[in-house]
């Protein structure tokens, strides 16, 4: 398999973690909140998903599980921050060292154990195609299943009466509380589908792309899904293709080394939060340009 085939066959995967991550925290964006907790989150799902797997060999447990237990912790984000009104970047902060700790907890027994992943199936008739077809086409039921996902999650949020609702409660929430919607429950059930997806997100990571469990292996991956929504502007299709370019970036790097690309591995290894930081600069520039302009 060359360089090409290497990205295409693994550019989906790569990608899923921040992908489900950032697509959570759109909405929970989008209904007026921000989460900076989405790493603990992730780190706590990815462990909750391990220790189920492990136990149970089923990977249906594995994802349920985390789901649940990150959907708890943001729980206890959305008790905080709407309940109590406590700052929300302090609170979201806070939760997301309190998911990494609880993520060492649960898994240090399980340091570096190993659990067998899911089978790739590809697509019919699509994947004949040369190239893509068995690289790109092919993929577990989980990727398939997200971008699935996705696309229903474009749909609700721009052509569904619960999308408008959700928007209206993030743009002016005075405006929807006057005409009778529950800005603080609607708040809350966008924090706890956040935070499930977080969980998902974790999941994925530990038990079907790397497949073990190792402390810290979520490795800023929270962060990235989270710059992923400012560079997306909260339009779904926009994150896809932010999270599939971070992806081959993540890829790249194994993809230079063999083939001998004189790079030091820490250069290659730091392009994602590079490219990172130089989308939120140019990201913050035309805000800025936007703003000196009106």
């Amino acid at each position: 398999m060359n360089g090409l085939e290497f990205i295409l066959a693994g550019a989906l995967a790569a990608a899923l973690p921040m992908l489900l991550a950032a697509l959570g925290e759109m909405v929970v964006e989008k209904a007026g909140l921000l989460n900076l907790g989405l790493e603990g989150m992730m780190a706590l799902g990815a462990a909750i998903a391990f220790i189920c797997v492990y136990h149970t060999d089923m990977h249906v447990v594995g994802f349920v599980g985390a789901a649940v237990a990150s959907a708890l912790l943001a729980m206890i984000f959305a008790g905080l921050a709407i309940g109590v009104r406590a700052n929300e970047v302090a609170t979201g902060l806070a939760v997301g060292v309190l998911g990494l700790g609880l993520s060492s907890l649960f898994g240090n027994r399980y340091e570096s154990l190993t659990i067998s992943g899911l089978p790739e199936f590809s697509l019919p008739i699509l994947s004949d195609i040369p190239v893509i077809g068995p690289t790109l086409l092919t993929q577990d039921i989980v990727v398939w299943l997200s971008l699935i996902g996705a696309v229903a999650l474009w749909y609700t949020l721009t052509h569904t009466k619960l999308g408008l609702i959700i928007t209206a409660v993030g743009e002016n929430p005075d405006a929807a509380r006057a005409i009778g919607y529950p800005v603080s429950v609607i708040r809350t059930a966008a924090v706890v589908f956040g935070g499930a997806m977080c969980g998902l997100a974790g999941a994925y990571a530990s038990t079907v792309y790397t497949p073990l469990w190792a402390d810290g292996m979520i490795a800023g991956r929270g962060w990235i899904a989270l710059a992923l929504v400012i560079f997306g502007t909260w339009k779904t299709g926009r994150i896809v293709f932010g999270a599939v370019m971070f992806g081959v970036l993540s890829l790249g790097e194994l993809t230079a080394q063999a083939l001998g690309v004189g790079l030091p591995s820490q250069v290659l290894s730091s392009l994602p939060y590079i490219v990172t930081i130089l989308m939120l600069v140019l990201i913050s520039k035309r805000a800025m340009q936007k703003t000196a302009g009106t």
